[in-house]
């Protein structure tokens, strides 16, 4: 099974299997996705849930084992996570770290390799989650680079402030500003779009915040769904119904030559606004386009070839670094830091086309500030841009080529720095070890203090 992809299980006692030689934890979690309390974390400190129906056994051969039994757990349990924490260096380090769910007879029923881990010292791995009256498992995927603290924090764990590592001078979280934005009293309904493969991951529910001064980076403008994908061959128009109102990202790859066009349609069935114009072979990249107030989003696709199209939060585009960040496409990349230089290196023939979206100061989160022409240029390009204090959202809308991009000489409060490893929950500089933070996290568990 790839990231993001998931399957329906059976609905029977599973073992679930965390190789690697990780540390292995269970949340259960509420429909809100938060535990409902201590108690709903399964750990070495706490290896039984009081229900009985999560069990964290011992470790053998560098594997950890969690028994899921999905038939006796409460009704008011609607997930369970998988989650995978090291110690010692980064999930990037761990050589076969995996998470398999196996059946009552030992059979394997779905496995899910991660190939792509990076920085991150915790991980939640997968989830199992009702759907439909019985229970599916999703491969996640998701690193925390600031830690435990930051995955605990994001699923409801009040953090007790006297155990969480103090920041290292010079490394304190160098966003500092935060797009206000109201929680929604619950998901929107599904959309109602005709699915091939089901939704991919979707961003964790955030957590109260805290002083903004004390709280990691959190993306918190354009709407909050789970991502929805299909598939399809050649010319098509694709619908979304029920999406939320707002900016969204819509994800698109073609296998095969010849010319690829997407448009979005308004109610009157007519192109509206051009999203890809691009006769490169193979095409990939992201898009950006707002849901309209009806909830409707429809696309036109003129391709060759199979394809996909997927529709996701704006939350999920990449967040930029001081690490170089490679694509090949258009792309939609977002900026939580201070003032920076962003550096482009772009390999391709065509235009290359940048846009900025200032976000600071702008209210309305259902739809994008006027945009910001920066770079708009024909053929192999090194760009230097720079940046305004974010969040603002970085347009790479026509970029046909392969292209690489990181921030440089990025600020804090307390001056130039070089910017921290951040993904979108945070994250620690890069070359800055975390085990003190994770060692304490740790003890912090076995004392049955999560």
């Amino acid at each position: 099974m790839i990231k993001g992809g998931n399957a329906f299980v059976p609905s029977v006692p599973l073992r679930v299997a965390v190789r690697g030689g990780v540390d292995a934890a269970g949340l259960l979690l509420a429909a809100d996705g938060r535990v409902r309390g201590d108690l709903d974390v399964v750990f070495q400190g706490a290896p039984v849930h009081p229900s009985g129906a999560v069990r964290l056994a011992a470790a053998e051969d560098g594997t950890a084992w969690l028994d899921v039994n999905l038939t006796s757990l409460e009704e008011a349990v609607d997930r369970v996570l998988v989650v995978a924490v090291t110690e010692d260096g980064a999930m990037r380090d761990i050589a076969g770290l995996s998470v398999e769910a196996l059946a009552p007879d030992g059979t394997s029923v779905v496995r899910y390799d991660v190939t792509d881990a990076g920085g991150e010292t915790a991980m939640v791995l997968a989830e199992l989650y009702r759907r439909a009256g019985g229970w599916k498992f999703r491969a996640v995927g998701q690193g925390y680079l600031e830690g435990l603290a930051a995955l605990a924090s994001d699923h409801g764990v009040e953090v007790a402030a006297e155990d969480v590592p103090a920041a290292e001078p010079g490394h304190e979280p160098t966003a500092t500003v935060i797009v206000p934005q109201a929680p929604p009293a619950a998901h929107p309904a599904a959309p109602t779009m005709a699915v091939l493969q089901e939704p991919g991951p979707a961003p964790a529910p955030a957590a109260p915040a805290p002083p903004a001064a004390a709280q990691p980076w959190r993306w918190s403008f354009g709407p909050d769904f789970e991502p929805y994908a299909r598939t399809g061959r050649d010319n098509d128009v694709i619908t979304v119904d029920g999406l939320p109102r707002g900016p969204v990202v819509v994800e698109l790859a073609i296998s095969g030559d010849g010319y690829t066009g997407l448009w979005v349609i308004d109610r009157l069935n007519k192109d509206k606004t051009n999203l890809v114009n691009s006769t490169e072979d193979n095409f990939q990249g992201r898009l950006l386009t707002e849901v309209p107030g009806n909830g409707r989003l429809r696309l036109r696709l003129q391709a060759e070839g199979p394809w996909q199209v997927r529709v996701l939060p704006l939350a999920q585009a990449r967040t930029l670094t001081g690490e170089w960040q490679e694509g090949r496409g258009p792309e939609v990349l977002l900026h939580t830091g201070g003032t920076a230089d962003l550096s482009i290196h772009y390999r391709g023939d065509d235009n290359l086309i940048v846009h900025l979206y200032e976000l600071a100061g702008h209210e309305d989160p259902t739809a994008l500030p006027k945009k910001r022409n920066v770079v708009n240029e024909i053929g192999r390009r090194r760009e230097t841009v720079p940046l305004p204090p974010g969040p603002l959202v970085v347009q790479m809308e026509m970029a046909d080529g392969p292209w690489r991009a990181r921030l440089k000489g990025m600020e804090s409060s307390d001056g130039p720095q070089e910017p921290a490893q951040v993904s979108w929950s945070g994250g620690a500089p890069r070359g800055q070890k975390e085990d003190s933070g994770v060692r304490k996290m740790q003890n912090w568990l076995r004392r049955s203090r999560w």
